[in-house]
């Protein structure tokens, strides 16, 4: 039965270093020319600034860029937010494209629960122009990269996690007169294997991203070391609803699954 345990760890922990090796390799040839290519031409190094959508798409995706809608549009009175995780206009007016397909999301009668409208928004052709601007300037990475670097990393972290319990139960199935030491010794490998991934990803990878390239993540603004706080808008569009202050609006969010 410890053999079980041992070939499911071992296994656990190879394609959890795989996939991150995989998403670091696929993240890298998005912002490096082919050799004997000319670099393909970017206005990346040429912006004054993001906008709080580009800043929310490349800390968080569509989805994240979403959010920051529903909650700029919640703040300025034009929905409403409720605890249980549904949206209701209030302004049936956007004041902009993805304003205008937040709204069209909702549907006809006004009201809808938030996922949906995240899910509708990810698709929708305006949040695609703001994701195809940002590629084009080197700043976001291609669709086909997802899931990226942090999402693997997670998946390391968990495999790292995963593997002294595993080890912890093949132990206790151990037949009597087990030596338990040679058996956690080969779980050893296992956690090196996951332990020494994830440190090398820690020096050579930080900060992770699955939605910035390198470039993007220089754009984006530094919450720390800054001589002013930074817009509650703005920390919202890089750091989620931990950043949100209004209870309402962050049970909303985190109602929904956010």
């Amino acid at each position: 039965m410890w053999l079980f345990f041992f070939l499911l760890a071992s296994a656990v922990a190879a394609l959890s270093c795989a996939l991150l090796c995989r998403a670091a390799v696929a993240a890298a040839r998005t912002t490096r020319p082919s050799p004997g290519t000319a670099p393909a031409p970017s206005t990346a190094g040429d912006r004054a600034g993001l906008t709080l959508y580009e800043v929310a798409y490349l800390s968080g995706g569509p989805h994240r860029l979403a959010d920051l809608v529903l909650v700029l549009m919640a703040q300025q009175r034009r929905l409403l937010l409720t605890d249980t995780g549904w949206a209701t206009v209030v302004d049936p007016v956007g004041k902009d494209a993805v304003e205008r397909a937040t709204l069209t999301a909702m549907g006809p009668e006004g009201q809808c629960r938030i996922p949906q409208i995240r899910d509708a928004l990810a698709g929708d052709a305006a949040v695609r122009e703001v994701a195809d601007r940002l590629m084009t300037d080197g700043l976001a990475l291609p669709a086909a990269v997802h899931p990226g670097v942090a999402t693997a990393v997670r998946l390391v972290r968990v495999a790292a996690l995963l593997v002294p319990l595993l080890a912890a139960a093949a132990a206790w199935m151990a037949p009597a007169g087990t030596d338990n030491g040679l058996l956690l010794g080969w779980f050893a490998l296992p956690l090196i294997l996951t332990l020494g991934t994830w440190a090398v990803a820690r020096f050579e990878l930080h900060p992770y991203s699955d939605w910035a390239t390198e470039a993007g993540g220089r754009k984006l603004p530094r919450t720390s070391g800054s001589p002013a706080p930074l817009p509650p808008l703005t920390s919202f569009a890089l750091r989620g609803p931990t950043a949100l202050t209004d209870p309402t609006l962050r049970a909303a969010l985190h109602s929904s699954g956010a």
